[in-house]
């Protein structure tokens, strides 16, 4: 006997308000617990950060996003910080609307910096690993935005500025990889190249992020993208052209096109279970659904499953996730599409090329918990 649709239109969103009402108290909640870290910043970290000159940079540069309420208390009390154990006085840069952080990261080199900390969101982070990769300039995060993906990705604390402070001034490095992307514009040719860190998508979660009002996320957090992903469910499938490596030309229609160089998003989801930060490889998700709600909410189960390492590989399913690997990838459409960056739109575009490059970037991060094996 079959499910009335209704019935599982109806669990379906009951089940999403519970995710909205736990999500928003969660936001508020680690917000509160933010705001504490940051007003008693300092007050956790022992003496195993403290200054060690045979094998602690000297130099640290700070680029600040300035429009982050907590930014000017931040600054000052990682000063006294600095002061107090000894170091020398960290440099600071600001970003600016026009330049979010690439021009500011490069004055910090140039100024001979060892280390430089993003101290912002997503964007700010993507700017900085822009002017530093492929240099020996080690990159640190203290997250102050919505997602913090790669601070996520790195199992650096976005909960917890202390934590993160810890991260930053401890001396274990890593070196991991850098995803780069450009355009193929509506006009032909080729865009500039941009690096992503995390995931870049074309289709749906790009036009889902576009659709995002930065408003909401100043008062919900992440959820601000699952609320504006709601307005897009039924919107069209794509058809795309996809090329990876050497391998034939495959066309197909779906939702969204991942190209990922690691997976962990907010919320405890991961997109791309077997990405690995440093292995040289970029991940493919290609995600489809049909069938409306149904669909979407088939699509959701078979995302929290793989989070769970549990895979369903059934032929006939209304939504579906597969999975691929490669160091080049090239994706055409025919029609104009939103494509995205670690959760920055870049605009629309017929087009998209991404490739890797290996161990282009040193941050300053917590030695891997687990090391995948393929």
């Amino acid at each position: 006997m079959h499910t009335p649709v209704w019935i599982v239109v109806v669990t379906l969103v009951v089940a999403v308000l519970a995710l909205v009402v736990a999500g928003v108290a969660l936001v508020t909640v680690r917000g509160r617990a933010r705001a504490g870290a940051v007003a008693h910043i300092g007050e956790r970290l022992d003496d195993a950060v403290g200054p060690d000159p045979s094998t602690r940079p000297t130099r640290y540069a700070f680029v600040l996003n300035p429009s982050k309420p907590s930014a000017p208390r931040l600054r000052d009390q990682i000063d006294t910080i600095f002061a107090a154990r000894g170091l020398r006085p960290a440099s600071w840069f600001e970003t600016t609307r026009e330049d979010p952080g690439q021009g500011p990261a490069r004055e910090a080199v140039a100024a001979g910096a060892d280390v430089v900390v993003a101290v912002g969101g997503d964007g700010t982070v993507r700017a900085v690993a822009e002017a530093l990769a492929g240099t020996e300039v080690a990159m640190g995060i203290l997250p102050m935005g919505t997602g913090n993906l790669l601070a996520r990705n790195l199992d650096i604390d976005v909960n917890d500025v202390d934590a993160a402070l810890q991260a930053v001034l401890a001396p274990h490095t890593r070196r991991i990889d850098v995803g780069r992307l450009r355009l193929l514009p509506t006009d032909g040719g080729r865009g500039e190249t941009q690096v992503f860190l995390v995931i870049g998508g074309m289709g749906f979660d790009a036009a889902m992020v576009a659709d995002t009002r930065s408003s909401l996320k100043a008062k919900v957090g992440w959820l601000a993208y699952f609320m504006a992903g709601a307005r897009h469910l039924h919107s069209r499938r794509v058809e795309l052209r996809i090329t990876i490596d050497d391998r034939p030309e495959v066309r197909t229609k779906l939702r969204t096109l991942l190209v990922g160089n690691c997976g962990r998003l907010p919320g405890g989801i991961t997109l791309l279970p077997s990405a690995v930060i440093d292995d040289g490889i970029l991940d493919l998700a290609a995600v489809d659904t049909r069938g409306g709600v149904v669909g979407w909410a088939q699509l959701f189960g078979e995302v929290v499953m793989q989070g769970m390492g549990i895979h369903n590989d059934l032929p006939k399913k209304i939504g579906r996730i597969d999975h691929t690997t490669g160091t080049h990838i090239t994706v055409r459409s025919e029609r104009p599409q939103q494509v995205q960056i670690d959760g920055e739109v870049l605009g629309e575009a017929r087009g998209m090329e991404a490739w890797v490059d290996p161990a282009a970037l040193t941050v300053r991060a917590p030695a891997p918990k687990l090391v995948t094996q393929r």
